[in-house]
C-alpha cells in the first residue's frame, strides 16, 4: 500500500515539527508537506494534492473551522483536527465534527509516555481518515414533525465514534420532543462531553443533557456519556436511573458502547439499539445481546458511514436487525419504538 501522503497546518513551528516527527515514525505514512497558515496551505493543497490534512484550529489570517467550511465545499478531503484541551478547544473541535472533519487529536503534551501514546493515536486517526468517506458540505437533516404519543414505555441506546459528531448533529434533532428517553455514547475524551451536549441542545426538540450519576432516566430527553473515567449504564429498568461506574477498558474504550447496551439488555423488547459510524468493534456484542433479549437492533449503512468499522463489527456477528442510511435513521428508530420485534 502507498504511504498515506499528510500535509500538516499549523501556526506553531515547534508543533509542526513535532507532528511530523510523530507522524514519520510510520511508514506507512508521508508527511508530504507543511504549512503554518491556510493561505499557504491552499496553495499546497493543489500542488501536492494530499490524501490526509491535519489541521490547527485557530491561526492567525484564517481561522480552522473558516478554512475547513471552504475545505468542504470545494474540495473535500478528509481532515483531522489539532486542539487543545480546553473550554474554547472543545467547542471549536465539536463545530469542526459538525462540519464534517473526520476526527480530532489533542496536541501532544505531557511525559514521554504521554507524547508516545499520542503519537500512536495520532498515526491511528492519519490512517483511518485516509480511508474514510467524505462528502461535500454539512449534510443536515430536514426537521421532521413530531410524532405524538410514540413508543411509550421504549428506551433507544445509541452508540457512535469516528464520524459520529456530524451524525448526531443529523440524527438527534429530528427526533420529536416526545420521543423516549435516549442513552448515547460517542466517543470523546472528559473536557468535550458537556460541550457537545450543549451543542445539541441548542438544536433539538428533545433536551439533551450530559448524563450525571443517579440521574432519573426520562421521556424526551437525552444522555451523553461523560467521557473519560467512567461507564455509562442503565440501572433499575425501563423507569431507572443513570449509573456512572469506573471500570477498565472495555474494547478499547471508557465510556464503552459494549457496556452501555450490555446494561439496556435485559429491558427486551422495551428496547431499541443503534450503532453509529465509527472504527473498531465496540457495540457489537452489546447490541447482539440487545438482539437476543428481544430489542430492535438497527445499523448505519455504509453508504453513509465516514467510518463503517462497529456497524461493520455488528453486522458481522448477527447484531444488526436492520440497515439503515443516515438519513433515514430518525423514523426508523421512531418506527422500531411503535411496533413490536420482527416487523420493521
Amino acid at each position: 500500500m502507498k504511504p498515506v501522503r499528510t500535509l500538516i497546518v499549523d501556526d506553531s513551528a515547534s508543533m509542526r515539527a513535532t507532528l511530523k516527527r510523530m507522524l514519520s515514525a510510520d511508514p506507512e505514512i508521508e508527511v508530504v508537506g507543511m504549512a503554518p497558515e491556510p493561505f499557504a496551505a491552499r496553495d499546497m493543497i493543489k500542488t501536492l494534492n494530499p490524501d490526509v490534512l491535519t489541521l490547527d484550529v485557530e491561526m492567525p489570517g484564517m481561522d480552522g473551522l473558516s478554512f475547513l467550511e471552504r475545505i468542504m465545499r470545494l474540495r473535500p478531503m478528509p481532515v483531522v483536527m489539532c486542539s487543545t484541551l480546553t473550554a474554547r478547544g472543545a467547542e471549536v473541535t465539536i463545530e469542526a465534527l459538525r462540519l464534517g472533519a473526520v476526527d480530532y487529536v489533542t496536541k501532544p503534551s505531557g511525559t514521554p509516555e504521554d507524547i508516545e501514546r499520542d503519537a500512536t493515536l495520532l498515526c491511528e486517526k492519519v490512517k483511518t481518515a485516509a480511508r474514510s468517506v467524505v462528502r461535500a458540505g454539512n449534510q443536515r437533516l430536514p426537521e421532521q414533525p413530531s410524532v405524538a404519543g410514540g413508543g411509550v414505555g421504549k428506551l433507544i441506546a445509541i452508540g457512535s465514534s469516528t464520524g459520529g459528531v456530524e451524525a448526531l448533529f443529523s440524527l438527534l434533532p429530528a427526533l420529536p420532543a416526545d420521543c423516549p428517553p435516549v442513552l448515547i455514547v460517542q466517543h470523546m475524551p472528559a473536557a468535550f462531553t458537556r460541550s457537545f451536549a450543549q451543542r445539541l441542545d441548542a438544536e433539538c426538540r428533545v433536551r439533551v443533557v450530559e448524563a450525571t450519576e443517579g440521574a432519573p432516566v426520562q421521556p424526551g430527553t437525552v444522555y451523553i456519556a461523560p467521557g473519560g473515567a467512567m461507564h455509562m449504564e442503565l440501572s433499575g429498568g425501563i423507569a431507572g436511573r443513570i449509573k456512572l461506574r469506573p471500570g477498565d477498558l472495555v474494547t478499547g474504550h471508557r465510556p464503552s458502547v459494549d457496556v452501555l447496551f450490555h446494561s439496556v439488555a435485559p429491558l427486551g423488547a422495551a428496547a431499541v439499539g443503534a450503532i453509529l459510524t465509527g472504527m473498531g468493534r465496540d457495540g457489537a456484542e452489546g447490541l447482539l445481546a440487545m438482539r437476543r433479549s428481544g430489542a430492535r437492533t438497527l445499523g448505519q449503512s455504509r453508504e453513509t458511514c465516514v467510518v463503517w468499522g462497529m456497524p461493520r463489527a455488528a453486522q458481522e456477528v448477527g447484531a444488526v436487525e436492520k440497515e439503515v442510511g443516515l438519513s433515514a435513521m430518525p423514523e426508523a428508530i421512531l418506527k422500531a419504538c411503535r411496533e413490536k420485534v420482527g416487523s420493521v
